[in-house]
C-alpha cells in the first residue's frame, strides 16, 4: 500500500492554483476555467458545460464552500501529469451527475493513453479516521481529511467513468483511480468504472461512505484497498485483468485492507472495520508457475486481510484462467486480520492452487460452491463486455 500523493514545492503550486495560499504569501490569482484549462481553485459554485470538452491542464481544487457540478454527458480530458487532477476538499463537494444513458467520462487527452496518464480524482472528507487522527495530503500538508462527522456530505457521484489514472511522482508515490479520504456516508457514489489506471483502481482511506455498484479492469495494483479505519461498505463490485495483463506491482491484490494506515498504529481504536458484499474477481489471463519469471502474471491474493482489519466479505467469486499465489490470506508481519473477520468465497479458477494463510484461525473462511458474485448486467451502460 503506498502513500498517492506527492509533496509538491509551494511554487509549482501557485502555477496552476487559483486562490491557493502558500506559507506567509498571498493568494495568487489564475485565469478563470475555461474550455482549454480547467485546473485552478473552485470557491462557490461552478457548473460545467456538457456541450464544451474540458481538458485538465493543472489541479483542479473544489475549496471549502466550493461545489463543482458536472452535467451528464461530460467529456473531460486531461493532460498528461503527475500534477493533473481533481481534488475537493473539507468542506467542498462534487457532484458528478451522470446516468446510464450519458455518463460523465474523465479520461486521458490522447487516444494512445497508457496506465498513470494523470492523476485521478481525490475527495477529502470530515468523516473518522483510526485513532481519531487527521490525515494530510501530500500535495499540500494543509489538505487534511478525517474528523468526527461521519456523516459527513462531500456530494453525489453517479455514472462516472475514470480512465488512465494513476499518475505517479516517484516509484512509491502516485495516484489511483478514485481516492477516498475520510470520506463520510451522506457523500453517495454509485455505477463507477474505472478501467486502465495505475496503483489501485479505488483506495479508502479511513471514513465511512458506501459505495455501490464498482467497476475495475486492468488496475495495476490492487483492485480494491481499505485502510485508516475505513467502516463503511463496497456493494457489488466487480474486477477484471484482461488476456495479456502484466503488473509492474510486487504484489497485486483483489482485496487489500490494512486497520490502520500501513501497518504502523497497531494501538489505533477504530480500525477498519468493513463489509464488501457481492464480489467478483475476474482473471483471464493464462495459466503461469510460480516462479520468480512468471510473478507479474498472477494476482499474489485474491483477499488480503491484515494489521487489525475486520472484514465481512459476503458472497464473492473468483473465476477465469488466471493463477493466484493465495486465495486468501490473513496473515502479515505488522499483524493479522481482527478476529470476527468472515469471507465468503466461491473458488472457480482453473489453475490456481486454493491456498489459504492464516495465523491461528480460519473458521470464519467459508469456501462455497454456489456463490453468486457481483451482477455482471449492472454495468451494461460502460459498454464493457463481462463474460
Amino acid at each position: 500500500m503506498k502513500k498517492f500523493l506527492s509533496m509538491m514545492v509551494c511554487a509549482a503550486l501557485l502555477i496552476a492554483v487559483t486562490f491557493v495560499s502558500c506559507g506567509d504569501k498571498d493568494p495568487v490569482e489564475e485565469p478563470p476555467v475555461t474550455e482549454d484549462n480547467l485546473s485552478g481553485s473552485i470557491v462557490d459554485a461552478k457548473t460545467l458545460d456538457a456541450s464544451i470538452t474540458y481538458t485538465i491542464t493543472g489541479p483542479v481544487i473544489v475549496e471549502d464552500g466550493g461545489v463543482l457540478n458536472i452535467p451528464a454527458g461530460t467529456q473531460i480530458r486531461a493532460k498528461r501529469g503527475f500534477s493533473n487532477y481533481i481534488l475537493v476538499l473539507q468542506g467542498g463537494k462534487i457532484n458528478v451527475n451522470g446516468t446510464a444513458a450519458a455518463p460523465v467520462v474523465m479520461t486521458a487527452d490522447t487516444e494512445n493513453a497508457l496506465q498513470g496518464h494523470w492523476g485521478g480524482l481525490i475527495i477529502n472528507g470530515k468523516a473518522p479516521l483510526s485513532g481519531g487522527s487527521v490525515g494530510s495530503t501530500e500535495i499540500n500538508s494543509a489538505y487534511n481529511y478525517g474528523g468526527n462527522a461521519a456523516g459527513d456530505n462531500s456530494g453525489v457521484i453517479t455514472y462516472l467513468v475514470l480512465a488512465y489514472t494513476g499518475a505517479r511522482s516517484s516509484a512509491d508515490v502516485e495516484h489511483n483511480g478514485l481516492t477516498l479520504n475520510g470520506v463520510g456516508s451522506g457523500t453517495k457514489i454509485e455505477n463507477v468504472y474505472i478501467p486502465d489506471g495505475a496503483d489501485d483502481g479505488i483506495e479508502f482511506f479511513g471514513g465511512s461512505v458506501n459505495v455501490k455498484n464498482l467497476l475495475v479492469v486492468n488496475p495495476d495494483d490492487d483492485m480494491f484497498d481499505f485502510t485508516q479505519g475505513y467502516n463503511g461498505t463496497l456493494e457489488n463490485a466487480y474486477g477484471v485483468w484482461e488476456a495479456g495483463f502484466v503488473s509492474s506491482e510486487a504484489d497485486p491484490r483483489g482485496i487489500e485492507a490494512d486497520g490502520n494506515h500501513d501497518g504502523n498504529f497497531p494501538e489505533h481504536t477504530g480500525q477498519s472495520d468493513f463489509t464488501v458484499r457481492n464480489m467478483t474477481i475476474n482473471l483471464r489471463l493464462a495459466a503461469v508457475t510460480m516462479g520468480d519469471a512468471d510473478k507479474p502474471k498472477r494476482m499474489q491474493d485474491v483477499i488480503k486481510i491484515r494489521r487489525g482489519a475486520k472484514a465481512n466479505v459476503v458472497n464473492a467469486v473468483v473465476k477465469g484462467t488466471g493463477t493466484v499465489e493465495d486465495l486468501v490470506d490473513l496473515s502479515d508481519s505488522k499483524g493479522a486480520a481482527a478476529t470476527g473477520t468472515a469471507i465468503s468465497i466461491t473458488n472457480s479458477l482453473t489453475n490456481a492452487p486454493q491456498r489459504l494463510k492464516y495465523p491461528t484461525d480460519a473458521s470464519g473462511i467459508t469456501i462455497e460452491t454456489g456463490n453468486t458474485g457481483c451482477p455482471a448486467d449492472i454495468f451494461a451502460w460502460t459498454k464493457y463486455e463481462l463474460q
